[in-house]
């Protein structure tokens, strides 16, 4: 039942098993192909005609996002271990590794989501994972400034889309680690107060 005292119908068998097969061949299309993969394959290859996935799925970004919701579990554990931190300065560079993870997921995944958190649009699927992500990022960058490390210029939103560049760079596959960690070094010279820089 809900609120109203209406009777809440659940979806079809059919309907669920379609969804959760869409949802799995489409994360391994998006692992093997990146996340430009071929619509119309990955509805062929979970057995469903592409009417079926646009049904479920209207757009590129509804998919991408129902994909990435099954796959946050591990930066969710990630957030809850890096909370337990005391030091404020290192959970905010944890949270930002986390997250440069996550956005590593899939080839071609920060382009859309930069869009999508630049654009703020609501009717795009991915804004408001993206804005979540930013708000946590902001409340690792006010206690880092509350412990005097981070300037207080620094908006939660710089530091995602820095991470969201770093995984793109790592995506790229074009430098090292070496130079991905260096890359990072200059990004926290950059928010760190100036007497507490690397």
């Amino acid at each position: 039942m809900s609120a109203d005292g209406q009777r809440v119908r659940k979806p079809r068998a059919d309907v669920q098993r379609n969804r959760a097969a869409l949802l799995e061949t489409a994360q391994r299309h998006f692992l093997r192909y990146g996340v430009g993969t071929s619509l119309e394959a990955v509805a062929k290859d979970a057995g469903v005609g592409p009417g079926t996935l646009y049904r479920h799925f209207p757009t590129r970004e509804a998919l991408l996002a129902a994909v990435l919701q099954t796959r946050s579990e591990e930066l969710v554990a990630r957030q809850a271990n890096i909370s337990q931190l005391g030091d404020a300065t290192e959970a905010l560079e944890q949270w930002l590794r986390a997250m440069e993870d996550y956005f590593s997921a899939f080839s071609g995944l920060p382009e859309p989501l930069m869009a999508a958190a630049r654009a703020q649009e609501p009717d795009n699927p991915l804004t408001v994972p993206c804005d979540i992500l930013i708000t946590a990022t902001d409340t690792y960058v006010r206690a880092a400034q509350l412990a005097g490390h981070v300037r207080a210029s620094v908006k939660g939103y710089d530091l995602f889309l820095a991470a969201v560049s770093v995984a793109w760079i790592r995506g790229t596959g074009a430098t090292d680690a070496e130079s991905v960690d260096r890359l990072r070094a200059l990004i926290a010279s950059g928010y760190r107060e100036r007497g507490d820089r690397a």
